[in-house]
């Protein structure tokens, strides 16, 4: 197993576990469990995403394309220009 990512918060790792898992990359958080500890414990480098060796590669290039996305032309809300919708 290889750490790929470290998300920003517990919303976007999950949300990214089954992002992954749904194109067939077999996923482990890493640092869940740790998240009670926030305000004794550093916030950054807590929660990271690893995966097998040969699906890092996949999985990097699937998190580069969440990271890089655009909202479409006319899709976001008028109260929340440049916003994607989920």
């Amino acid at each position: 197993m290889r750490r790929i990512y470290e998300p920003e918060n517990l919303l976007e790792a999950e949300m990214l576990v089954g992002m992954l898992a749904s194109e067939g990359i077999d996923v482990q958080l890493m640092g869940r469990d740790l998240m009670g500890a926030v305000g004794e414990l550093p916030v950054q480098g807590l929660l990271g995403l690893a995966v097998a060796d040969e699906q890092a590669e996949y999985a990097r290039q699937l998190i580069d394309a969440y990271n890089g996305a655009q909202p479409l032309v006319g899709d976001e809300p008028e109260s929340f220009p440049g916003t994607l919708i989920c």
